[in-house]
């Protein structure tokens, strides 16, 4: 990937428990992405949050049964945390705090925070990356998006 970032220019690079919200200190030609915010939330998985096995329906006529999905607890987690961020990224872009937001997540993440993105998130939204690079190193995460060595765009 070769993408160009501006000065000033944030990069929020999530899944649905961690994010880093990267600033690009460089300017489009020797990009420097300075970690802005940090946040990261532990989900326990399905099995310890839920209590109980998935229920049972009873058929309106005859005695067929049918069992009902167990609720998915952690993914539930991870779309609240989810849509925090993106209210968060909401919130930055309506007081101005920034000029140009672009995200990398998951697929399914990216998803998530498109339903969530407000009119003012909207109107600064840059790039969208659909990559996991959430647990990267900054500097890989720069090389990656930028396509050369860190600190050389």
């Amino acid at each position: 990937m070769k993408l160009k970032f501006g000065k000033g220019d944030w990069i929020v690079v999530c899944d649905g428990a961690k994010a880093l919200i990267l600033e690009n200190a460089g300017d489009a030609t020797f990009p420097n992405f300075q970690t802005r915010e940090a946040r990261e939330e532990h989900h326990a998985s399905t099995r310890d949050m839920g209590s109980d096995a998935p229920g049972r329906v009873h058929q309106s006529f005859g005695g067929a049964r049918s069992s009902v999905e167990q609720t998915d607890w952690h993914d539930d987690t991870e779309v609240a945390f989810l849509q925090k961020l993106a209210a968060s990224l909401e919130q930055a872009a309506a007081q101005h705090q920034v000029r140009k937001v672009h995200i990398v997540a998951p697929p399914r993440a990216l998803g998530v925070l498109r339903q969530a993105y407000g009119d003012a998130l909207r109107g600064v939204l840059g790039e969208e990356v659909a990559k996991d690079l959430a647990h990267a190193p900054v500097h890989e995460i720069e090389r990656l998006l930028t396509g050369g060595a860190p600190g050389t765009g």
